[in-house]
Order: structure tokens, then sequence, then C-alpha cells
């Protein structure tokens, strides 16, 4: 039996324009374009810190997006769009974490339930390599297993099999201490504390911001292929279009004053090294594209 043949398919997206290797969708889809369950949907969502007070400042305002549950596959979603646009507070929500939760206005949703607060269900990885100082490399890609009492064997052997996914050498780096370790490493760790868990939401805020652009390439490519093994659905925010164009399958594009979602645009997944794809004239037109609606919403800001 094929089973990609039998397995539900994503609704068609509304009318876009092609641009390059990628499609400007007509507007933001919604809960009425999708037909298969939801992994993550905001409706209307505003968030204001400091409502009521002289210095309120709201970061979102009245955004609505839809992500579908794709069965064994999963969606990459990256988020694109200026310094201050909120970003980082919609990849905070679905985290559930504060202060960015809960929303001002409005309902986050996580796999149909509204969001009350973090959960197993949902990884992170932030750009400043997470980790615990005193603890060795081994022991910090175990730690989520060591909080959930899986046995220290079997937690164990499936934090050197993650060690050797993210690339790095079980015999020579399970033992050393993130001050050993380079930035490219430590980020490999904590992605591997974060996969070693199966999480069904992946969330990223910026985790190659820091690396050198050899070493981001590289890391691109390794968590392609890591997300194609763990079928998760990722949310990745980048300041890099060339990086955004790269790993998704879609790309929201937001604006500021205050952050909205400005745009969708869909985007086929990669199929080559990120060194060789982003030299193509067609990947180079999408990412000239979103650069120059980026430029555009800044102004308008």
């Amino acid at each position: 039996m094929n089973n990609a043949a039998s397995s539900p398919q994503p609704a068609s997206d509304p009318t876009g324009t092609p641009v390059g290797v990628g499609r400007v969708l007509d507007h933001v889809r919604d809960a009425a374009d999708v037909r298969l369950p939801h992994v993550v949907e905001f409706r209307h969502v505003t968030k204001t810190y400091n409502a009521g007070q002289a210095n309120a400042f709201t970061a979102i305002r009245d955004v609505s997006f839809v992500v579908e549950e794709l069965p064994g596959k999963g969606e990459f979603i990256c988020v694109l769009g200026p310094s201050g646009c909120g970003k980082s507070t919609i990849l905070r929500l679905i985290a559930g974490l504060e202060p960015q939760h809960p929303p001002t206005q409005g309902e986050v949703l996580v796999l149909g339930h509204s969001v009350a607060g973090p959960g197993p269900d949902r990884g992170m990885v932030f750009q400043d390599y997470t980790s615990f100082d005193h603890r060795t490399v081994l022991d910090n890609v175990t730690f989520g297993l060591e909080c959930h009492r899986v046995p220290r064997r079997v937690r164990e052997e499936l934090g050197r099999q993650w060690i050797r996914r993210v690339g790095l050498n079980v015999d020579e780096d399970a033992e050393k201490y993130p001050h050993e370790l380079s930035g490219g490493m430590r980020q490999r760790v904590a992605i591997a504390r974060t996969l070693i868990l199966r999480p069904r939401i992946i969330l990223m805020d910026e985790p190659f911001g820091a690396l050198d652009p050899e070493t981001r390439l590289n890391m691109q490519d390794l968590l392609v292929t890591l997300w194609r093994e763990v079928e998760a659905t990722v949310f990745f925010v980048t300041h890099s279009i060339e990086e955004a164009v790269y790993l998704g399958d879609r790309v929201y594009v937001m604006g500021t004053a205050p952050g909205h979602l400005a745009q969708e645009i869909a985007v086929p997944p990669p199929d080559r090294p990120s060194r060789e794809m982003q030299r193509e004239p067609q990947f180079q037109e999408t990412v000239f594209f979103i650069r120059d609606l980026i430029t555009r919403l800044e102004t308008a800001r």
C-alpha cells in the first residue's frame, strides 16, 4: 500500500503569484482555507505590555493564522520581519512563556486547545546556546529525559545517539563541558536536548544568528535532516531572508507599528544543500522580493 498516496493532503492555498521559487499568497491563510486539523492557530491575537499604564506597548495586534497538522511530515514555518515586529512574541505565545503569555486579546491554540502554559508537546531552542555550565554534553542532552524520570541507562544511550545525530563525536565530546565547546557545537547540544524529547512543535528563536557563515550553512543542512526525522512542525524566527527561503515551507513576513502579519509566501522544501540552492537565480528572485517587501514595511513604519 502506498501510504503517501493514502495520506490526507492539505487544502489548496489561496490564489498566489509566482515569484522565483515561491508563491506569494493573496492573503494569510485562516481556518476557512484548510481542511486538516490545526497544529497551531492564532485567533485575532493582540499582546500589549503594561496595558492600561502610561508606558503601555503593543507588540502585535490582531494576528491570525493557521498551520495544519501534516501527518508524518510537519511543516517548517519561518518568520521574518524588521526588528521589533513581534517575531519572538509569537514564538513565546505558542510556547506559553511569560511575560508574553497570555495574550491581551484573542486566543492561541495548540493542537486544538487553548495554550495554558509550557508543555512537553513544545520544545524551544534559543539563540544564546542555553546550557547548564556544570553539566557535561551528555548530561545536558539528557536533561529533559532525566526530568521525566527516564532510567539513567536508557537516557544515556538515547543521549549518545542524539550526540551523533547532531554531528558531534561521542567519544571526544560527550564528557566535555559547555565552556570547552565552540558556538556551533553548543548550538548542536541545544538542538539535541530539544529533539531527544520528540516534541510535536519545535520553536527556534534565531538559533544560528551568532554563527559564522560557513557554520550557519552547515547547521541549516543538519536541521533539515533532523526535522525530517522527527516529523514535527517547526516555527523558526530569523533575520536572514536566505535562511528563511531555504528552510521554510512557508514564510510569514511581519510588519510593525504594531506587529502584524503582512504576507504569507509558500516556498518549496529544500532538495539540495543550502550553499547550492542559494546560488540559483530563481532562489535569489524570491529573496529580493522579500527584501524589497521588508524595506517597504520599514519605510511605512
